[in-house]
């Protein structure tokens, strides 16, 4: 039996990312083992995936955050790591982290095949390789895909996954139970936020929270929709700010990553950032309006591109200013952002909404 690993330590977009590479490998060996090393945030969503046996939920940010006043205690738990990792006796590993480390760390794990990216000649520890200078105009997840070119398997779907289970799809229901959703109501989401990987950054991310709320006000006055406000605890100053422009379901920084997956799960359509939960919806087949700013959405928005999944965005000469992984910083007082309208954004929710409930009859 085949044992792979997938490295991937970046937040919940390039966790789904990485998925259809775990796809292909169980078409080309459906006997296989695949664990899967991620961050500690992400790793939940990742466990309840059938294709996925084993997943490493500590990452080297992890382990610098959680043991930040002691060099002894983060040395003792990356080797215990690595022990954990040595013991499943991996033929080979992709790596997808772009960091020499992760490498050198499978290395020391005992995994003498070693594939994956090597950003800017960084990866030295890997032994089969793809160069990679940047990304522009190709989809994170067709770089992914790139990898197993370096082991002759040709992907058959290119579609990120997520899983639900049933637990978890129940505690969402009756969590919007709770909140008077029923089954026939239109349920929109809405997320102003802009995702936890971007950190203080996050706000060049982030589409004017009054305008959310006049979507949001719209969406439930005109369209009869109970919208429903989500993002981490992080958030909750975004949601406040919408909150107190109506009365809607606020469920920001009260559910775990599960149950929030679950909910997102039961909408008709998501309207968000560029981010997480924006991922999180595609890969689960709920519609999605998006609204991008300094990334590249060819880079980093929805895949496969779907008339589901609408991505608004202004064509700036400075646009996007996230290029090769890393923010150049913003000189236009984030003009890409504060010149999308709230008409523009409501549009294409009308529309959206008016076409899945057209394609359900």
């Amino acid at each position: 039996m085949e044992k792979y690993l997938i490295i991937n330590p970046f937040g919940i977009g390039d966790a789904l990312f990485a998925t259809p590479v775990i796809t292909a490998l169980k078409n080309r060996y459906p006997g296989c083992f695949i664990g899967y090393w991620c961050n500690e945030r992400v790793g939940g969503l990742l466990k309840n995936n059938p294709k996925i046996a084993k997943v490493f939920s500590l990452s080297r940010g992890d382990i610098k955050r959680i043991y930040k006043d002691s060099y002894l205690k983060r040395l003792t738990a990356l080797f215990k790591l690595i022990s954990e990792i040595r013991k499943e006796k991996f033929d080979a590993a992709f790596d997808l982290s772009l960091d020499s480390r992760y490498g050198l760390w499978s290395l020391l794990a005992g995994i003498k095949k070693r594939v994956g990216l090597d950003y800017k000649n960084r990866c030295r520890f890997l032994t089969d390789k793809i160069c990679l200078n940047g990304s522009s105009g190709r989809h994170v997840i067709e770089y992914n895909l790139d990898v197993l070119k370096l082991i002759n398997v040709e992907p058959e779907g290119k579609s990120p996954e997520l899983v639900i289970s049933e637990e978890d799809r129940g505690m969402a229901r009756n969590i919007l139970k709770k909140y008077g959703v029923v089954a026939s109501d239109i349920l929109v989401g809405m997320a102003p936020g802009g995702g936890a990987s971007w950190g203080r950054d996050a706000i060049y991310k982030q589409w004017p929270v009054e305008k959310f709320a006049e979507v949001a006000i719209k969406a439930a006055k005109e369209l009869g929709a109970k919208v429903v406000l989500l993002g981490s605890a992080e958030e909750r100053p975004l949601a406040e700010v919408v909150g107190k422009m109506g009365q809607f379901i606020d469920l920001t920084g009260k559910l775990s990553l599960n149950e929030l997956t679950a909910v997102i799960s039961e909408l008709k359509l998501l309207i968000c950032n560029d981010g997480g939960l924006l991922h999180m919806a595609v890969a689960l087949g709920v519609n999605t309006v998006s609204v991008f700013g300094p990334v590249d959405e060819r880079v980093y928005g929805p895949y496969p591109p779907s008339e589901r999944h609408i991505v608004i965005k202004k064509d700036l000469s400075c646009r996007p200013c996230y290029k090769d992984f890393r923010f150049t910083g913003c000189s236009n007082n984030r003009r890409c952002l504060k010149d999308i309208t709230v008409e523009e954004v409501y549009e294409q929710v009308k529309g959206l909404l008016r076409l899945t409930s057209s394609a359900s009859q």
